[in-house]
């Protein structure tokens, strides 16, 4: 963490957390990495909307962080797809109520986005639908706004992804024992290239089975079929 004086920035809105937010993204922008709960804010003004749109003044506020709750700058910063994914979960994330951390790890093949908090649970969602769907979410902004940089977005929260694997792992077994009975091929949801290099690592040296991908972006998918005798 950096040592000196504290860091604070002003920032106006619309509303007050809209205000907030635009202080909070300056303050990222600046320190990558930086502890959302440590930030603690001062409402200058709460606005005014007017009539009409006559009258109408912003809401203002101070955003201050402690000296020592500064993180140090990172060698290189973060690649605008990173940056661009932890700018859109971080928002998801304020928007449905949930405080959290957000950290990004950028891997050779994919980006993961891991939020950490007391209660994720409504991030999740039930089934991982909420998480699922904020994943997607990410990884169709990422793919429109960074084809150069392309690489798969991971979204994860309280250990959901592991979790995740353990359970597409349980489907490709089960998946790849209907197929050997039945003699047919048989396609599963569609998943992430992460996700689909989960079926096929999984079920590459199962007897009697094997796997392809088909379909097209974000919508491939894993097809578990008969090995040819």
């Amino acid at each position: 963490m950096s040592e000196g004086a504290d860091l604070s920035v002003e920032a106006t809105g619309e509303t007050v957390g809209e205000a907030k937010w635009a202080a909070l993204r300056e303050l990222e922008r600046r320190h990558p990495g930086l502890d959302k709960g440590a930030v603690r804010f001062q409402v200058v003004s709460e606005g005014e909307r007017g009539l009409l749109g006559v009258g109408f003044a912003p809401a203002q506020v101070v955003a201050t962080v402690p000296a020592d709750a500064v993180p140090e700058p990172v060698a290189g910063g973060e690649s605008g797809l990173a940056a661009r994914a932890r700018e859109v979960v971080e928002r998801i994330a304020d928007e449905i109520g949930v405080d959290c951390r957000v950290e990004v790890e950028e891997r050779e093949e994919e980006v993961v986005v891991t939020c950490t908090g007391p209660d994720l649970g409504v991030l999740i969602g039930k089934h991982g639908q909420t998480i699922d769907a904020i994943q997607y979410l990410v990884n169709a902004i990422a793919y429109r706004a960074y084809a150069d940089e392309r690489k798969d977005v991971v979204v994860d929260a309280a250990g959901y992804r592991a979790r995740r694997r353990a359970t597409l792992e349980s489907l490709a077994l089960r998946t790849a024992e209907r197929v050997r009975s039945a003699g047919e091929a048989e396609e599963l949801e569609p998943m992430t290239a992460v996700e689909r290099k989960i079926v096929h690592l999984r079920l590459k040296d199962v007897e009697g089975v094997e796997t392809t991908s088909e379909g097209t972006e974000p919508n491939r998918y894993v097809v578990v079929l008969p090995e040819p005798g």
